[in-house]
């Protein structure tokens, strides 16, 4: 039997490849909302950051997400994310 693949993707934060169930998804939405997608089922387009606030630290230091969604993005979208990475 074959064995069956794990979809693995890459944190925007630390730059590290993981199976895609550990990491969060965050999600820009056709209305062009940017938001946390904690099912994974939110239509959009995504990028995957780790479950932990430096990751996401890192990630908005570097303006990952603003590169990843072509989009700019003000603090207090981010400072929701951290809220919520640190609330799960």
């Amino acid at each position: 039997m074959k064995a069956k693949k794990i979809p693995m993707r890459m944190c925007t934060g630390c730059g590290e490849m993981f199976d895609k169930r550990t990491l969060v998804r965050v999600v820009k939405s056709p209305e062009g909302e940017i938001s946390l997608d904690l099912t994974g089922k939110k239509p959009g387009r995504g990028a995957y950051v780790c479950k932990n606030a430096d990751c996401l630290k890192k990630a908005r230091k570097k303006r990952a997400f603003e590169r990843a969604f072509d989009v700019q993005i003000d603090d207090g979208v981010y400072d929701k994310m951290e809220e919520e990475i640190s609330n799960e």
